[in-house]
């Protein structure tokens, strides 16, 4: 129970996000916004969080992890009803719905990217155990992915503003779960280090390991990046070139997301904390996504090369959120291992803010040059993973957690 309670958090949070990307094309004619618009619905989400991760991090490490995840979780849960009430109830709801939204990123900041450090704390002892349950975790989060589309599509049908409303019913169900069955693991009371003391060790954390975590970040930000651009591209796709509406985009949209999913849930079982094939698979998942992602733009005129296409993107970065996932919570400190992990978390969340905002601007005349700049940025950053990150220096400098 104490791990289902743990992944409920980022299958919340992953649906507060995912959800509302097929209710875009709907939430345009119903509210009389533009494209670009509607993408900041996503993007103010994101922009939260970005900012206020770290802060949460820091928080976590000197407080507690739970301390910080149930006043968040409550504070989704009311950016939720805010953008639901909105659209509800007032005739122009945009800058409200984006007040919610905002709302609802404060929450995720201090929810969400906690996990990965909670994981670390109750299975210290063991890295196999945490490369496992980081992968179910992980896989919770794609599963949110695969689950969003369908969920939010079939909701938006009955009600197109009912979305925003669910997100406090899944926020509410994650506190009851939080709240009951995770216990503060052994070490939490200890006197944490003060802020001057803690932002010391953080800088030395950085010097020493700033190389690999580098890769990882940028990793973590292109990962995202493309995958909520390519969502925001194929639901507008769908509805304009294909005719795919409703509940039915929503079942079309969640085939790559469930590739993502098994590719995740099977990589996190695998890797089992090896230094050596986590950096393997870093690479290899990388040329993967990179290749792929340059013909997406390309076969948008038939469905089944598209599905195809997008369903190897996201096996590829299925596969590498784990293994990003792993590298840092194995091999940074306890007492900074909020912190590094928040950031990291940050990170990603930089790379949902600014998938969707681009994609409407280089949709309409610039996809295919795009794509292309995307599988090039993919290959530069598989040359930085192969350089950065030195296996034999990272288990030398011996970080995992005594």
């Amino acid at each position: 129970m104490t791990i289902i309670s743990i992944a409920s958090i980022p299958l919340v949070m992953t649906l507060g996000n995912s959800m509302l990307i097929p209710v875009l094309p709907i939430l345009e004619k119903k509210v009389d916004i533009s494209s670009f618009q509607s993408s900041m619905i996503i993007t103010s989400y994101s922009i939260a969080a970005i900012i206020l991760i770290p802060v949460a991090g820091y928080l976590s490490d000197r407080f507690g992890r739970k301390k910080i995840i149930l006043p968040c979780l409550l504070l989704a849960l009311i950016g939720g009803l805010i953008a639901g009430m909105a659209s509800w109830k007032m005739d122009s709801p945009y800058m409200m719905i984006i007040i919610g939204r905002v709302l609802q990123g404060m929450g995720a900041a201090g929810a969400m990217p906690i996990v990965l450090p909670l994981v670390g704390d109750l299975f210290k002892d063991d890295p196999e155990k945490t490369s496992s349950t980081l992968g179910l975790i992980e896989t919770s989060n794609t599963f949110g992915k695969v689950l969003s589309p369908i969920l939010g599509s079939a909701i938006a049908a009955v009600l197109w503003f009912f979305p925003f409303f669910s997100i406090s019913i899944f926020s509410a169900i994650a506190f009851i779960l939080i709240l009951f069955f995770v216990k503060v693991p052994k070490g939490d009371n200890e006197e944490p280090d003060k802020l001057k003391e803690f932002l010391k060790k953080v800088k030395e954390t950085f010097k020493a390991e700033g190389k690999w975590l580098t890769s990882v970040f940028l990793n973590g930000i292109y990962a995202m990046f493309v995958l909520f651009g390519v969502l925001f591209y194929l639901s507008e796709i769908l509805e304009k070139i294909h005719d795919i509406k409703g509940v039915k985009k929503g079942f079309v949209l969640a085939i790559p997301l469930l590739f993502l999913c098994i590719a995740s849930f099977i990589t996190g079982r695998k890797i089992k904390g090896q230094l050596k094939t986590i950096k393997r698979l870093m690479i290899i998942t990388l040329i993967a996504a990179s290749a792929s992602v340059v013909f997406i733009g390309f076969v948008k005129d038939s469905i089944f090369l598209l599905i195809a296409v997008s369903s190897i993107l996201g096996i590829a970065i299925g596969a590498i959120l784990p293994v990003l996932d792993a590298i840092i919570t194995e091999n940074i400190k306890k007492e900074e291992r909020g912190t590094i992990s928040s950031f990291y978390s940050s990170a990603r969340f930089l790379g949902v803010a600014a998938g969707p905002p681009i994609l409407s601007l280089v949709m309409k005349n610039y996809i295919n040059p795009f794509y292309i700049g995307c599988g090039v940025l993919g290959i530069i950053l598989t040359f930085l993973a192969f350089k950065l990150v030195k296996v034999s220096e990272i288990e030398k400098k011996d970080k995992k957690p005594a």
